[in-house]
């Protein structure tokens, strides 16, 4: 009996990912691997999955994941191989007006396939601020506003950093959040997002718009899920670039 695929799931390790300033950052990852290998093949995958990332857990970036997984291709004669990451990303962030510095969490990921081509995928979760439209407008004083993650998934034409993946999301909603602020800082965001209501709509249009204008991204997918403060359910929004009039 031939199998589709053989691999491991939701392994951990810890790894250390390339920023964009030129250090590295040490975090954890959620590793699955796959691979399609001929049924005369009889290695001990697990050991080979592990022995690979193992090689490049000291220094991970999204351009590293074709190379691990045409490796785990020759040695298992594999006809296809696939691989899944998330890891928690830690960026230093400065109040917009004390300018106090605290570390904001980001959750990002790489998927990479490798069959006749290889394909890669960056995808990453920005935390925004959603401030109603509907609700500034019938409302006297004040509008309801809550935290949106918003979820964007690119295709790169040549590399892109995952800081400006985020930055380019976190400039696309009512405001961008901060993990600390001071009271001049709670006054800025505040009337920052009152300034500029959206629904998620927007905010996934907006990204839309920053993904098609930016060069170096093919495909993209964006959705927007907005935890509302006065409602149980959230609301939800979500486009994939393939389905966009040219």
């Amino acid at each position: 009996m031939k199998l589709q695929s053989v691999g491991i799931k939701k392994f951990t390790c810890p790894v250390s990912i390339r920023e964009k300033t030129g250090s590295h950052q040490q975090t954890i990852a959620t590793i699955s691997m796959t691979a399609a290998m001929p049924h005369h093949v009889r290695e001990e995958c697990v050991s080979i999955f592990s022995r690979t990332l193992g090689r490049y857990q000291e220094d991970m970036s999204a351009d590293i994941v074709p190379e691990i997984l045409s490796g785990i291709r020759k040695q298992l004669q594999a006809e296809r191989a696939e691989m899944e990451m998330s890891f928690p990303y830690f960026i230093a962030k400065n109040a917009p007006v004390t300018g106090t510095s605290s570390l904001m969490e980001y959750e990002c990921g790489f998927t990479g396939r490798s069959n006749d081509r290889d394909e890669l995928l960056l995808t990453v979760g920005v935390p925004v601020t959603t401030l109603c439209p509907c609700s500034k407008e019938i409302s006297e004083a004040g509008a309801h506003n809550q935290r949106a993650e918003v979820r964007l998934t690119v295709q790169p034409r040549t590399f892109i950093w995952l800081e400006d993946l985020i930055s380019l999301v976190e400039q696309c909603g009512s405001c961008q959040l901060y993990a600390l602020l001071k009271r001049p800082d709670e006054k800025y965001v505040t009337e920052q997002a009152y300034a500029r209501p959206m629904f998620v709509e927007d905010v996934v249009r907006k990204v839309s718009q920053e993904a098609l204008a930016h060069p170096d991204i093919d495909w993209f997918s964006v959705s927007v899920e907005s935890f509302e403060s006065i409602h149980k359910h959230s609301a939800y929004a979500y486009v994939d670039s393939s389905d966009l009039d040219g």
